[in-house]
């Protein structure tokens, strides 16, 4: 049975669509199903918060109640020094998230691809979210099994002449070790004509991360907003993820409101975990 946003909040009995509830309702209404009895965790795709800082995000993801992050260089450089690295993932542990991943890092020199792996190896992660030129691929498949850290390349959609969808991304890694994957950013998929749903059922095995978001439309040219207000699936893709037993994270990317997040991205997780719920 299909769960349209409209049967959820029928269900659900929130306002969200219509705005009609005030931030901190909506971030309790996010806390209402326990992290621990999500199938798929929640975590943040940390260029959410590009304009606060790393205390502030991590901060106000604990509120929210995610419970994962991937970092932005914005909140920890590619250039930190050892020390540097060590105190962040500290900072990071102390708030009670955990760290999986960094990224997007772009990777345009063999020196650039070193050098994601290395800050990664520091950091302690598992996976990498990345967009590494075609060239460097031979280079990151050495990397991948020499340091087994997971590579999972962006789609960034519409005007992107690296890799603009999923399709493209596969086409490319395809011949390489199973360990460099997918980061599906839905809203992009969405924008370049693509089902998410679709493309997650077609990459299974190589589907790492994925940036859950929401966009006002698919003509290539469209705005992000908060998740459910606008034109992706987002019941049927979190059904999909579910179906083939994704085992990565859902960060959640909102770009909306820069200077103000929170409550935006509060309802987008209030939003996530409901359909969740009505899923179960």
């Amino acid at each position: 049975m299909s769960l349209s946003r409209k049967d959820f909040m029928k269900v659900a009995g929130l306002g969200l669509a219509a705005g009609l509830v005030p931030a901190a309702t909506v971030s309790a209404f996010a806390q209402a199903t326990p992290a621990k009895n999500l199938p798929i965790p929640l975590g943040l795709a940390s260029y959410t918060m590009h304009k606060f800082s790393l205390d502030d995000t991590l901060k106000y993801s604990k509120r929210i109640g995610l419970t994962h992050i991937a970092l932005k260089d914005v909140h920890l450089p590619l250039t930190s020094t050892p020390e540097q690295i060590s105190e962040a993932v500290a900072k990071v542990k102390a708030a009670g998230l955990n760290l999986y991943g960094a990224g997007v890092i772009y990777m345009k020199s063999e020196e650039e691809v070193k050098r994601a792996f290395n800050y990664a190896k520091l950091m302690g992660i598992q996976t990498i979210i990345g967009v590494p030129n075609y060239e460097l691929l031979p280079l990151v498949d050495k990397l991948v099994k020499e340091q087994n850290i997971k590579l999972a390349i962006h789609n960034h959609g519409p005007g992107d002449k690296v890799y603009p969808s999923p399709d493209t991304v596969y086409e490319r890694i395809k011949s390489f070790d199973k360990r460099i994957g997918l980061c599906i950013d839905i809203g992009h998929t969405v924008r370049i004509g693509q089902d998410p749903a679709k493309m997650a059922q077609k990459y299974a095995d190589r589907l790492y991360d994925v940036h859950l978001k929401d966009v006002t439309g698919n003509t290539g040219k469209d705005s992000p907003l908060e998740i459910g207000r606008g034109v992706i699936d987002i019941p049927g893709f979190l059904r999909t993820l579910v179906k083939i037993k994704y085992q990565g994270v859902l960060g959640l990317e909102y770009e909306k409101d820069a200077n103000d997040p929170v409550p935006g991205l509060a309802e987008s997780v209030g939003y996530t975990r409901g359909v969740f719920r009505m899923l179960a």
